[in-house]
């Protein structure tokens, strides 16, 4: 019953792998899930260095290209330029808190007038900090520019509502980094959701095989602040 003249909330999603490897059917699921609550769903390919021999900073560029462009073509996409969510896990959480942090890495060639900050944020395990302070890998991959897109230093009163799911034993992903997000998103009078998972490890959202608890448990708690956003309607 979809039609180009909806105006339907939308989201995407963007994959993990380290900026380095991964691919879009990662959130395939998640897609079809939001899809059959109304809302368009889409996961966005973006460069990667094992494809494209490109750094975290091309990332940044195309999660925020991904998110105009929705916008741009929401009037042909049935979409609500006004309800448009990012979202992704690990390397792709830091591409979709990116979206709705950092300043700059705009394409020259694109429309401006065109905000590419979306309206929430969906964020799976996410890179948060790629300082010295945050994700260890962030200095020695990106250097003295580390900064330059590290999402909990662009926090501002405007940084869209946000909830993130996240493992209290994440050994890749410090927990303590998005627990500083959220303490920091909340000072500037932000809403951030963080939902713990005790004991868990990196990537344990995704819907495998013989191990789909905690998939079905994100997904609930992602509905509930969906619905809270007025983007799904309530069972």
């Amino acid at each position: 019953d979809w039609k180009a003249s909806d105006t339907r909330p939308a989201i995407v999603f963007f994959f993990g792998g380290g900026w380095k490897n991964g691919n879009p059917g990662q959130f395939e699921p998640h897609c079809k899930h939001l899809a059959s609550k109304g809302m368009v769903a889409c996961t966005a390919e973006y460069r990667i260095k094992s494809k494209h021999d490109t750094t975290p900073f091309e990332c940044v560029a195309d999660g925020k290209s991904a998110v105009r462009w929705i916008r741009e073509h929401a009037s042909e996409l049935g979409v609500d330029p006004q309800r448009i969510a990012a979202g992704g896990g690990s390397a792709g959480g830091h591409v979709a808190a990116c979206t709705g942090t950092v300043i700059g890495f705009e394409e020259p060639a694109e429309n401006k007038k065109i905000s590419s900050v979306p309206n929430a944020m969906v964020l799976f395990n996410p890179v948060v900090d790629t300082t010295e302070t945050g994700w260890k890998g962030g200095p020695s991959q990106l250097g003295k520019r580390c900064r330059e897109i590290s999402p909990i230093h662009f926090i501002n009163k405007g940084t869209p509502p946000t909830i993130i799911f996240h493992g209290t034993a994440d050994k890749t992903v410090l927990f303590e980094n998005v627990e500083r997000f959220t303490e920091k998103m909340k000072q500037n009078d932000n809403r951030c959701e963080l939902v713990a998972y005790e004991g868990e490890g990196h990537g344990f959202f995704n819907l495998r095989k013989n191990s789909e608890d905690n998939y079905h448990s994100t997904i609930k708690k992602l509905d509930q602040f969906l619905t809270s956003l007025g983007y799904i309607e309530p069972k």
